[in-house]
């Protein structure tokens, strides 16, 4: 057995069943370990920040991690953006780069790169085969480590020559290890600081957005009164009827300042205190009040659920239910809005539907229109590189084996970074519904001009602009195997997307807003 089929056959022992891959020459070897396999599903993305953003989305909704395949440095560079996004999304990947040779490198062949450097940036953990004795060993850890609480990319670099040689050793699955314990004491401090009588916020982020966990928050707030808030950037909600009708922490600086101004105490569970995406002249970085006192409840590598329900137990905090969000909304009509995008979403959405946001600056305030969608999962740009949209649902709708209905609210300007997953799309036959609006500029970045102080003149506005030529959706889409139309209304948009949710393929709606 060479190398590269004891890696196959050790990720398949452990759990990992589905591949997203872009490989090259140094991977040929584990490409035929996959070929004499049927138990690892291969998927071809056509761009590295196409796989390893799909490898982020299947991780979000299946809970265990994919492997990826991408072909030496360069490929690995090409993936670092969504790797980048994965990392703070906190998604477990075994990100799996080919290499030269051992003995190859020394001679520098143009596509050798400082591989390890490159991957260190964006790992959790890493490591290099440099036997085939050793990769079944090295894969098995990896997937360990992709696993663990919270999850994280865990890149493993594979020397052709390990792939190739014989003397491969197939390993059984490692332990995953549990979550690092809850400090009894940091619970005791969190429950009388809730008791004190001052203003607190219960700041929620990451698994501490779970169904469950969200049950307890609601509990301790009713309890306590404390109010409660998400973080702006969260890998995954739930939300919709049976869920919290919970906001986020607001983009814009200002309005952060604003909305957490009134707090003395911050109780964060799994999540940081908030800062500002970017530094603005004459603006903090941080965005809440100098003097609030803050209380880490439980970190990333905790389990938000029992910290939460310790510190209810410790509030004797009674059972609540969550509120009636009231009636569903109807389809909107009319020109196209952000308020009206959000209700027609909520509206037409399927049960149990996944929605993936890269709507930017569009879509801020989409959650306040969605309350009472039916049950749904939300994805968010968790890292800010923007281009994850079109991958991450796709990499979702994989993950939920094609038998729940992907919604993309996609901004046209990044959507145009990873446009390739749209050929996976239809490739796999996905049930992926893009609504790409297309505004027909960077939209964020007008913004963010005006944000840093600054008055954009004819040579900024026209870095900042999508037209001239125009970019023609409808037929980008076409080209890549989706079917797709274009809507100009609100009416439109629903009748489009209506008719997209009875077929088991993908399509996109250009929404011209």
């Amino acid at each position: 057995m060479n190398g590269a089929r004891s890696l196959v056959e050790t990720l398949i022992a452990s759990g990992v069943d589905t591949c997203f891959a872009n490989p090259g020459t140094s991977e040929m070897h584990f490409v035929a370990a996959l070929d004499q396999s049927t138990g690892i599903r291969c998927v071809l993305g056509l761009q590295e920040n196409v796989v390893t953003g799909m490898a982020d989305g299947y991780y979000r909704i299946a809970g265990k991690p994919a492997c990826t395949l991408l072909h030496c440095g360069p490929g690995l560079s090409n993936g670092l953006g969504n790797l980048h996004n994965a990392r703070r999304a906190r998604s477990g990947i075994v990100n799996i780069v080919g290499d030269q040779a051992t003995y190859h490198r020394p001679h520098d062949a143009p596509l050798t790169a400082d591989t390890d450097a490159l991957a260190r940036t964006v790992s959790g953990w890493q490591r290099t085969s440099s036997r085939a004795a050793d990769v079944g060993r090295d894969g098995a850890a990896a997937v360990q480590a992709a696993r663990t609480l919270p999850g994280q990319v865990a890149t493993l670099i594979l020397p052709s020559d390990a792939s190739w040689d014989e003397g491969g050793v197939v390993v059984p699955p490692l332990p995953v290890p549990a979550p690092v314990p809850l400090d009894p004491s940091v619970v005791d401090g969190a429950a009388r600081a809730l008791r004190s009588g001052g203003k607190a916020l219960l700041l929620l982020a990451g698994r501490a957005l779970q169904p469950e966990a969200q049950a307890l928050a609601w509990r301790i707030a009713a309890a306590s009164g404390a109010q409660l808030m998400a973080d702006f950037v969260n890998p995954l909600v739930p939300r919709g009827r049976g869920r919290l009708q919970i906001d986020r922490v607001p983009y814009k600086t200002e309005l952060a300042i604003e909305a957490l101004a009134q707090f003395e105490h911050i109780v964060l569970v799994n999540a940081k205190a908030p800062v500002g995406f970017f530094a603005y002249p004459g603006l903090p970085s941080i965005q809440y009040p100098r003097d609030a006192q803050l209380h880490q409840l439980s970190r990333p590598e905790q389990d938000a659920t029992a910290a939460l329900r310790t510190l209810a137990d410790a509030l004797g905090a009674p059972q609540v239910p969550i509120p009636d969000p009231g009636p569903r909304p109807t389809a909107a009509s009319g020109a196209p809005t952000p308020g009206k995008l959000a209700q027609t979403v909520a509206a037409l959405m399927p049960e149990h539907a996944i929605v993936s946001d890269e709507s930017i600056s569009y879509g801020r305030g989409f959650y306040q229109a969605s309350h009472a969608a039916p049950p749904h999962d939300w994805l968010n740009l968790a890292g800010g590189a923007i281009g994850d949209g079109l991958p991450v649902a796709t990499g979702a709708a994989i993950a939920a084996g094609g038998q729940r209905r992907v919604i993309g609210l996609q901004a046209d300007g990044s959507a145009m970074y990873s446009l390739q997953a749209l050929w996976t799309q239809a490739r796999e036959r996905l049930p992926v519904t893009t609504i790409l609006l297309n505004n027909r500029q960077y939209g964020i970045l007008v913004g963010e001009y005006k944000g840093v102080g600054a008055t954009p003149g004819p040579t900024a506005l026209r870095m900042l602009d999508l037209g001239d030529p125009d970019l023609q959706w409808v037929q980008i889409a076409r080209g890549m195997g989706v079917d797709a139309a274009r809507a100009t209304s609100m009416e439109e948009c629903a009748d489009l997307m209506a008719q997209s949710f009875r077929q088991p393929a993908p399509f996109l709606i250009e929404l011209m807003v």
